[in-house]
C-alpha cells in the first residue's frame, strides 16, 4: 500500500490559527457555512441525528432512513478566487467547535493521478480511500466518533472529469471508476470521513460523481454587500472613511463586460497593494484605495469548457 506521505500533503489537526483566520475572513457566506456545518455533522456522526430524533420526535422518524446511505461527499464549484478552496480547508475549524471533536484535514496530492502506467492511478486512489477507511475506523465505535477526517481534493476536474469526454484516456476512466468505488465504500459505512471536491470546471465532472454528492455548493463573485463586509474587515484599523469603503465597493463591482472583483482580488491584491504603496514612509490613505480600485483589473472569468 502506498504510504501516507505519497498520497497526502501533511495532515493538519483543526482547529489551528491560520485556517481559523482564513475561515473568519470568508464573510458573507453565513448561509453556506451553516448548511455545511449541519450537513457535515450529520454525515460525520450519525449518532447525533438519532439523538435529535429521540429528543424531539420520540425516536420514531421514518426520514432517518433516508440519511443512512448518503455518500459523505460535497462538491464546491465556482470561479477562481471565489473562496471555495479556502472554505474547504478551513470549515473543519467550525466543525471541530460544533462537535467538540478534533478534525483532521487531509489534502490529496495531484500526484495521485500517477504517471499514466496502466493500473497506477486506480491503485493510488484505492490506497487513498483505504487509508481514509482505516483512519475513520480508528476514531469511531458504537458510541460515536472521537474525531473527524476531511479529505479535500482540489482541482478535482483533473481527477474525475466526465468519462463522456471523447479524448479521455482509458487510465483516466479507470481512475474515475476507482474514485466512485471509493465514495460508494464510504456511503453507509458510518465512518467520520467526509470528502470535498473543489473545481473551477463544475460542468466537466463526471455525472455519476455529481449524483452521489450529498450537497453541491456553488460559489460566485461577492455581491456589493459581501464586498463591503470583506473590505470593512480587511481595512479595520487603517482609518479609512466609510464613504470611501462604499466608493471602493462600487469601483470593484461589475462594469459592463468587466466582472467584479473576486474575494481573493480584494484580500490578496487590493488591500495588500494599498499597504505596500504606503509602507514604510506613510499611512495608508483613502486615495490609495480609490486609485488602486481604478487601476487594478479583476481576475478574468474562468471559461468553463469541456476538455
Amino acid at each position: 500500500m502506498t504510504s501516507q506521505d505519497d498520497l497526502f500533503h501533511p495532515v493538519i489537526e483543526l482547529p489551528e490559527p491560520t485556517r481559523r483566520a482564513r475561515y473568519d475572513r470568508l464573510v458573507g457566506l453565513d448561509d453556506t457555512k451553516l448548511r455545511l456545518r449541519k450537513e457535515t455533522a450529520l454525515l460525520a456522526d450519525p449518532h447525533r441525528l438519532r439523538a435529535w430524533a429521540a429528543a424531539y420526535h420520540d425516536g420514531d422518524v421514518a426520514a432517518l432512513t433516508l440519511f443512512e446511505d448518503r455518500a459523505p461527499l460535497f462538491i464546491f464549484g465556482g470561479d477562481v478566487g471565489s473562496g471555495k478552496s479556502a472554505l474547504a480547508e478551513s470549515f473543519g475549524c467550525d466543525l471541530a467547535d460544533f462537535l467538540e471533536l478534533p478534525v483532521y484535514l487531509y489534502r490529496l496530492k495531484l500526484a495521485t493521478r500517477g504517471s499514466g502506467l496502466v493500473g497506477e492511478m486506480t491503485s493510488l486512489i484505492g490506497d487513498a480511500f483505504t487509508h481514509m477507511h482505516m483512519m475513520g475506523k480508528r476514531v469511531s465505535d458504537s458510541h460515536g466518533a472521537r474525531a473527524v477526517q476531511i479529505l479535500v481534493v482540489d482541482e478535482a476536474d483533473a481527477l474525475v472529469q466526465s468519462r463522456e469526454a471523447q479524448q479521455m484516456h482509458h487510465e483516466d476512466r479507470a481512475g474515475v471508476d476507482a474514485f466512485l468505488a471509493g465514495i460508494d465504500s464510504l456511503a453507509g459505512a458510518r465512518l467520520p470521513v467526509v470528502v470535498v471536491l473543489c473545481t473551477n470546471r463544475l460542468a466537466t465532472l463526471d455525472p455519476a460523481i455529481m449524483r452521489r454528492a450529498a450537497a453541491t455548493f456553488t460559489f460566485s463573485r461577492p455581491s456589493d454587500e459581501q464586498r463591503y463586509a470583506v473590505l470593512s474587515q480587511a481595512l479595520d484599523g487603517l482609518g479609512i472613511r466609510p464613504e470611501t469603503v462604499r466608493k471602493v465597493v462600487e469601483l470593484t463591482g461589475p462594469n459592463g463586460d468587466q466582472p467584479g472583483y473576486t474575494f481573493s482580488d480584494l484580500t490578496q491584491r487590493l488591500v495588500p497593494a494599498a499597504v505596500f504603496r504606503a509602507f514604510p514612509d506613510r499611512p495608508v490613505t483613502d486615495e490609495d484605495l480609490l486609485d488602486l480600485a481604478e487601476e487594478l483589473e479583476p481576475t478574468p472569468v474562468f471559461t468553463e469548457r469541456r476538455r
